[in-house]
This record gives C-alpha cells, sequence and structure tokens, in this order.
C-alpha cells in the first residue's frame, strides 16, 4: 500500500475492494455524505480485523474520498513508523510537506482540540492507542477520549491481537465505553479477508495456534503459494533476505527485543550478536526514521515499532529467548527482553514478585509481538529460533503439512490402483 499512496491520494483506484470492504466503505461514506444534515450526534465506527484484512487500505481509500468532497478528515496513527514512510513517499510523490502533515498525524494530535474541530478522524492501528500524550506521557488525559471529542465521525481499526506494549489502551471495550460516555452511535463491522501472507487466512489462523494464542482449525500449514522456512543459521537467514530483498528492496530482518540497543550511543558496536555463527547486526533506530524504505537498511534489524502497520515482500525474523519451547508447550520469559525494552514497563517489578496478573499480559504482549513480527511478509516469512527446541517444533508443525501431503497422496495412489484392477477385473469378466 505505501508504493500506491499518493496514487490513492491523487484519486486513482490502486486496490479493488472486495465484498466486506466494499460493504463498510459504503456506510461510512453513507454516514459521512449526511454528516451535515444528521441532528443525532457522534458517529463512531469500530472495524475489526486481523493482520492483511485490509485495514490500512481502506482508511487511505476513505481518506483520499473524504477530503475529494470538500471536508476534512484526518489520518491516525499512534506509531510514528508508517506515517514517515508516507511522509517520504508522498514527498516522492511532490506533495507540499505542510499538506501532508495536515493529513497524517500522531494519535497524540487531540489533546486540546474543541468539540468536533473535525469532520472525520480515520485512526488506523487503535489498539496501538495510549493513554496520555507527549515524550514523558504527561500531556491529555485519553486518546481514545480525545479522538472521539475532536470528531464528529471517528473511525477505529482495531485488531487486538496486536497490542504490543504495557501503554497499549486501545480495546473495544474502552472505545466503547468513552462513545457512550460522549453520547456517540456505535456502529461495529469486521474485516475478514487476508491480502498479505499470498491471501492466507489459514496462515494467520495457523500462527495463533503454533503461537499457543488460541487454539484454531488451521493445526496444519498449507498454503503452497507463501514460503515458510525455519534457519538454523541466521547468517543464512540473512542472505536469503539480502537476496529477496534485490529485487523490489521490500525484504526486511526483524526481531523481538532480546538485545540491547547498544548502538545508540556507540554507532561502532553491534547489539546482537551469535559467536557461535560469527554473526553480529545493529538495530535501526539510531539512523533514520524511514528505515522500511531506505535502500542500505536490508543487513540491519527491524523491531516492532519499526514494522508493525507496513509491510514487505519477505521478512526474515530472529526469535529470542523471550518465546521457548519447553514440556510440550510454548512459554514466554519476560526476564529475556532487553533493559532498553520499553513494553513491558510498569509489569516487569510485578512480574519478578510472581503476580499473575501481570505475567499473563507480559504473556500476551510477547505472543502478539511475535505474531505482528511474522505477518509482516506478503511472500515469506523465514526465521531463525535462538531456543533450538523452538526450532525444533517449528519444523514439526511443517512436517506435520508434508506427512498429511505424503499420506493424502499415497491414498489417491491408492484408490487410482484399485480403480485400475477393479477396470481390468471387470474387462477379463
Amino acid at each position: 500500500m505505501q508504493d500506491s499512496l499518493a496514487s490513492m491520494l491523487s484519486g486513482n483506484q490502486e486496490f479493488i475492494m472486495i465484498e466486506s470492504q466494499k460493504i463498510i466503505y459504503e456506510d461510512i461514506m453513507y454516514t459521512v455524505n449526511h454528516l451535515k444534515n444528521d441532528t443525532q450526534g457522534k458517529k463512531v465506527f469500530i472495524i475489526k480485523g486481523g493482520p492483511g484484512t485490509g485495514k490500512s487500505v481502506l482508511a487511505i481509500n476513505l481518506l483520499s474520498d473524504i477530503i475529494s468532497e470538500g471536508k476534512l478528515a484526518v489520518y491516525v496513527t499512534k506509531n510514528s513508523a508508517p506515517r514517515n514512510v508516507y511522509f517520504e513517499k508522498l514527498r516522492q510523490g511532490n506533495y507540499r510537506k505542510n499538506y501532508v502533515h495536515e493529513l497524517f498525524k500522531g494519535s497524540g494530535s487531540f489533546t486540546d482540540s474543541e468539540t468536533n474541530d473535525f469532520e472525520v478522524l480515520l485512526v488506523d492501528e487503535a489498539h496501538r492507542l495510549n493513554e496520555k500524550s507527549g515524550l514523558y506521557s504527561n500531556i491529555g488525559e485519553n486518546q481514545i477520549k480525545e479522538i472521539i471529542n475532536a470528531a464528529r465521525l471517528s473511525v477505529f481499526f482495531i485488531d487486538e491481537d496486536q497490542r504490543v506494549t504495557s501503554k497499549d489502551i486501545g480495546t473495544i471495550e474502552q472505545i466503547k465505553y468513552f462513545a457512550k460516555q460522549q453520547h456517540a452511535k456505535i456502529i461495529e463491522a469486521e474485516l475478514d479477508s487476508q491480502f498479505r501472507c499470498n491471501g492466507s487466512d489459514g496462515y494467520i489462523a495457523w500462527l495463533s495456534d503454533v503461537l499457543e494464542i488460541r487454539r484454531t482449525a488451521n493445526d496444519i500449514f498449507n498454503n503452497d503459494d507463501y514460503t515458510f522456512k525455519i534457519f538454523d543459521d541466521p547468517n543464512e537467514m540473512r542472505d536469503a533476505i539480502i537476496k529477496e530483498n534485490k529485487y523490489h528492496n521490500k525484504a526486511r530482518l526483524l526481531a523481538g527485543y532480546c538485545w540491547n540497543w547498544e548502538s545508540k550511543n556507540h554507532p561502532s558496536k553491534y547489539d546482537i550478536i551469535f559467536p557461535e555463527h560469527h554473526f553480529k547486526a545493529q538495530w535501526n533506530f539510531s539512523n533514520t526514521t524511514t528505515w522500511a524504505i531506505d535502500t542500505d537498511s536490508v543487513e540491519q534489524i527491524g523491531c516492532i515499532h519499526t514494522s508493525q502497520g507496513l509491510e514487505f515482500d519477505y521478512i526474515g525474523v530472529i526469535i529470542g529467548d523471550d518465546l521457548r519451547f519447553e514440556n510440550g508447550h510454548i512459554i514466554t520469559d519476560f526476564s529475556k527482553r532487553a533493559r532498553t525494552d520499553q513494553s513491558l514497563k510498569g509489569f516487569v517489578t510485578k512480574c519478578r514478585k510472581g503476580d499473575k496478573v501481570a505475567l499473563k499480559f507480559a504473556d500476551t504482549i510477547i505472543r502478539n509481538t511475535y505474531k505482528t513480527l511474522l505477518s509482516r511478509g506478503m511472500k515469506g516469512c523465514f526465521v531463525y529460533c535462538t531456543d533450538q527446541a523452538l526450532s525444533n517444533y517449528f519444523k514439526e508443525r511443517l512436517k506435520r503439512n508434508n506427512d498429511i501431503y505424503n499420506e493424502i497422496t499415497y491414498t489417491v495412489q491408492e484408490a487410482a490402483e484399485t480403480a485400475e484392477n477393479l477396470l481390468i477385473y471387470k474387462t477379463k469378466k
């Protein structure tokens, strides 16, 4: 989508919407077109959808069409990574800087807004909304409340399975709570078709099953059009990503946040090091805000904060010791996160004391983080695990698919042989 952004804002149809998207789009546009004549107050849409179901595409289509009709609409995200990529893409498309910054805002931009300052606010990645705003989280009251207050119509695109830090308060329950406080009408809808991962709903469901986020019917990974591969050597995975990146600059390395950010203050230092493999790499943080599209960043490692909300052709994910396989199950370990990690801020001390609520929360954050990372690739996902048992577990889950395929092939072969023998028997008779 990031490549098609400028064209979409110019009114060109880059994506054909399917049924569920089109219905939601038409419902929202109908509401937009009747705002001036509507005396029933505020409206709040809550649009649910998993990774790759077209939430961002729908949001950008709505933004383009709403502003083309002369109405004031803004695309809102908490995470700055996609906004920075959008800014750069639109700058390359000769859009004026001030104009772009009015169209795309951070979720903390509405602390001082008056009621109904905006006609429409389109909130992407609503699960990443925070309570307070500002660099030190000391401004405003609640971002959800402030967004609903600032707009006559607010649209929240949300996937609760992508909440990845302790500050993420964006839930459907919270949105409904503040919508009711402001007497807004609530409309809920869901996007249920997968466009990323080569259109495989099954892959996303398989990830939930494999990571033991929830049991699904997708015990088997069965998609010949999507590449999922486990590497025993991180250098080989990096080489594979570099090879795929040569075609369109759309392959990147990602990792769970288990390694300290040493290169922030010491640019010559490396952050992620595996001495046994003679592997070393740096986090991408310190040198750019557009790492996802920079031409020289393929060997650097991105994290959840620089990749969420964006997509690539291929991704290589390094899974650290915060996710392991023990006693027949996936386990999480908050203590293996980097000391510079802020995603569990306020919960680590409670976890160390054995607080069950805190431990459950940390477990959810870690699993959600890896599911989000593992679903960034359009065409394929490569994985290297620091825990050998986890690597073996992934391989075993992939082997199940091959075993069933071989079993089905054998059964079909048996059936063919039986039919042939029956035909011979009837011919002789």
